[in-house]
């Protein structure tokens, strides 16, 4: 691996406990203005300072967060599908690795649809993504989307998808967190950050989330709507911060999740008037 690829990685996973904390903000590239990122350049701006990656598309990345940033980028390249369509599966690569180097960012990721009616499109973009990111020095995820289905979130489907997507050349995965995730994480090579997935009925469920994928052996996490969906979104980040960097326990990121709400309340971010 190339000083410049393995330099790329290493700002996404910090020293110390060499995990990371990603903030998505991508979910408009098929869902539109969702809850609470409607104005995305007022939703990230708090949460970019203690956020090891921001996951977001070009668009988002251009408008939304100043040059000046030096959190390192995550930059979604498929895309092609809405939630107005059945078959989410249908995503093509968007923007091309050529934008990615201009773009200076350190990774970039597309969606894997394995079993579903896209399946060959999806894995054939990986792979060919993966060369283009071999020849250039930039690190590439694959994200396993179950699309609308998400009963495929168990062990036996995860384990498939990962192992797939790291044989195919991905240098990371997101995917999913499962009921016997240590064995998806045996099973795959390259690190896997975990997926927050939607906001989940209590901030007690997404430190679980967290702190069992971690002890489980992921190597970060992936949050979105779990994190600024959340009434404090800054002190929902930093508690997570604890769980992935320092092994906080549920506990523990609780007390601090109720002190950070003490010491900086966050207002929540206005939509953008249309």
């Amino acid at each position: 691996m190339d000083w410049g690829m393995r330099n790329r990685i290493a700002r996404m996973f910090p020293t110390g406990s060499g995990n990371t904390v990603m903030l998505a903000v991508d979910h408009g590239y098929f869902m539109g203005p969702t809850r609470r990122l409607e104005n995305a350049r007022t939703t990230i701006a708090p949460l970019a300072p203690f956020a090891d990656a921001l996951a977001l598309t070009r668009g988002i990345l251009r408008t939304s967060v100043p040059p000046e940033s030096t959190t390192p980028i995550v930059l979604r390249v498929s895309g092609g599908a809405t939630i107005l369509k059945e078959d989410l599966s249908d995503e093509v690569i968007t923007t091309p690795i050529a934008e990615a180097l201009r773009l200076n960012v350190c990774a970039v990721a597309l969606s894997v649809f394995v079993g579903a009616p896209r399946e060959h499109q999806t894995l054939k973009s990986l792979a060919d993504l993966v060369s283009e990111g071999e020849a250039t020095g930039m690190p590439v995820m694959a994200i396993t989307a179950v699309g609308k289905e998400l009963e495929k979130r168990d062990v036996r489907y995860l384990s498939l998808a990962c192992r797939v997507s790291a044989e195919l050349g991905a240098h990371l995965v997101k995917t999913y967190y499962c009921e016997g995730f240590d064995k998806v994480v045996e099973s795959c090579p390259v690190p896997l950050v975990v997926a927050g997935g939607p906001k989940l009925d209590s901030d007690r469920a997404a430190f679980e989330l967290a702190h069992n994928a971690i002890a489980q052996g992921a190597r970060g996490i992936d949050m979105g709507r779990n994190i600024w969906q959340s009434e404090h979104p800054v002190a929902m980040i930093k508690a997570l911060r604890a769980i992935v960097h320092d092994k906080a326990t549920v506990g523990e990121a609780l007390s601090i999740l109720e002190r950070e709400k003490k010491v900086a309340p966050t207002p929540r971010p206005r939509a953008a008037s249309a």
